[in-house]
């Protein structure tokens, strides 16, 4: 009888503790097990920047500053990309990867247009988890998306959210615009640029470069450098440390329609060349800059120059589409534009330069 209860205990212990590990298996969704296997894959791909900078005080005393921010491993050769801004001015770089140990960085290459840049470190090829490139050219707003990177310090955060907007137009602190960058709602930091944007088959899709805020924290609002970008420029810095962005070498303005009834123009869209940089390749195809100022409205224009109407036969509505165009271009492409030259359209072929640096 004794033997029996004891039996009847340890039966009942093991159906109550086999209840409890059913329960928490149940108690984990679907969404919430992709998330803790991204994380528990992609984490040991995601390091830690610390970056240090010599400046002065008032009696030109140095004094050291350092900022911090997140980067990616992409291959076993110890090749991190990271933001631009995170490492810009720094004279020592130091990586912290995800085991803790500390690796002094070097400076591989920057493209500050694109605000990426390539640092490498030389730990031993086991020590290096890279994370695999994913397309950013199929992507689609309302996808699920994870980041993971370091916000004030905290090494190692996970956030998600769902890509809000694609395509977006953003001009950094630098100066810098940049085209078609991916804004979504996933909780970014300071401390976020540079880590990686991920989706759901845990692939790097963009690099975090950026918040939208009022108050420095987050708002729902961040932007993301998409990875055919990354694609396009890493093997550029990995190989000469810089990249080729193709250029025509002319300041522009938008032509609008009420200009071009001001002016009797033929049409109501296009380019105004403002300048031409001596020497450049629209200097050397003889595109023709403004002559003489007119105030139109609150506005002053340079006319008598060119207006550039199409690009490779396709209409140019506005300076920012024929800029757009042209960052799709290879520096030594050659491109076809036509012009509205007083009064009369003229086709001038142009072959791209190489932007100075």
């Amino acid at each position: 009888m004794k033997r029996h209860k004891i039996c009847s205990f340890f039966l009942t212990l093991a159906v109550f503790c086999l209840a409890i590990s059913c329960n928490q298996a149940l108690s984990t969704t679907a969404d919430e097990a992709d998330n803790i296997r991204i994380y528990r894959e992609r984490s040991p791909g995601v390091v830690n920047i610390t970056s240090t900078a010599i400046g002065y005080d008032y009696y030109y005393n140095p004094v050291p500053s350092s900022g911090a921010g997140s980067g990616v491993i992409i291959d076993k050769e110890g090749h991190i990309v990271t933001n631009h801004h995170v490492i810009s001015n720094a004279q020592h770089l130091e990586v912290t990867l995800f085991d803790g140990s500390k690796w002094v960085a070097s400076l591989v290459g920057v493209d500050p247009a694109n605000d990426i840049a390539v640092i490498s470190i030389k730990p031993s090829p086991d020590k290096l988890d890279p994370i695999p490139f994913g397309v950013s050219s199929t992507l689609e707003v309302g996808q699920k998306v994870l980041a993971i990177g370091n916000p004030f310090g905290l090494q190692g955060t996970l956030t998600t959210g769902i890509i809000s907007s694609l395509g977006r137009t953003l001009r950094t602190d630098q100066g810098v615009t940049m085209e078609n960058i991916i804004q979504t709602d996933a909780a970014i930091n300071p401390g976020n640029s540079g880590g990686p944007l991920l989706n759901t088959k845990g692939e790097l899709i963009g690099i975090n470069t950026a918040i939208f805020s009022p108050s420095g924290g987050n708002v729902g609002i961040g932007f993301a450098v998409p990875v055919h970008v990354v694609k396009k420029v890493v093997p550029q810095l990995i190989k000469k440390g810089y990249v080729s962005h193709p250029w025509l070498g002319v300041a522009l303005q938008t032509l609008i329609p009420k200009f071009a009834d001001s002016l009797n123009l033929k049409v109501k869209k296009g380019a105004i060349i403002v300048r031409v940089v001596p020497g450049s390749p629209a200097d050397n195809a003889g595109i023709q800059e403004g002559k003489r100022q007119v105030r139109l409205g609150n506005s002053i224009v340079l006319v008598g120059g060119d207006i550039i109407v199409k690009m490779d036969g396709e209409p140019v509505e506005d300076s920012q589409q024929l800029i757009k165009k042209i960052a799709e271009k290879e520096a030594g492409d050659k491109i076809t534009i036509e012009v509205l030259r007083q009064g009369r359209f003229q086709k001038l072929q142009v072959t791209l330069g190489e932007s100075p640096r």
